[in-house]
Parts: C-alpha cells; structure tokens; sequence
C-alpha cells in the first residue's frame, strides 16, 4: 500500500469515529471514553488542533472541539452531556492522570 492510500484510509476512519461518536452515539459520555478507553471526544479535538497547529495552522481549541462536535462544545454538553456520578470521577481522576497528565 502507498502511503497516499494509508493516509486516505487513516483520513476516513477517523471520520468514521468522529461522525459515529458526533451523530450516532451521542449518549455515551466522555467521562466513560475515558475510563474505558484513555482517551474522549475533547482528546480526538486536542489531537486534531495540535496536528493543525504542528503543521502551522493556527486553531484554537474551542475550533477545533466545534470541528470535531459539529457545534459549539458547550452547546454540545448542554444538550447531551450527564452528570456523572462520584465513582464516574473518581475513575476519571486516575484515567486523565494515566493518559493525559498535565495539561498545563
């Protein structure tokens, strides 16, 4: 395989994941992506500014987190965001310590 085609595929995928998680599974919560998984919608936005920012595209990360949402993140929690319970974020401390660290 050429690395264009590895690309392109690489490309669709992950729209497939972001479309998947934006459109049709809209009830699963990025606290439980990131107890199970190590990562959550905000991470797959952070990764997609820094790319664009690594390659000198200046977005910042409330536009990147629209790109990846499809709507502005706050509008996005206010409609389908939970509360999450105490052991929810009890996980969530130790999953965002593991797999992202400080952020600062």
């Amino acid at each position: 395989m050429d690395d264009q085609t590895r690309i392109e595929l690489e490309a669709a995928a992950f729209r497939a994941l972001r479309e998947h998680l934006m459109e049709k599974r809209t009830d699963v919560q990025n606290i439980d992506l990131m107890n199970l998984a190590g990562f959550c919608r905000n991470c797959l936005s952070r990764w997609y500014q820094e790319a664009a920012n690594a390659r000198g595209i200046e977005m910042s990360k409330d536009e990147a987190r629209e790109i990846y949402y499809g709507m502005p993140y706050d509008a996005w929690r206010d409609k389908f965001q939970t509360e999450a319970d105490t052991g929810k974020q009890e996980a969530f401390k130790k999953a965002f310590a593991e797999n992202v660290g400080d952020t600062k």
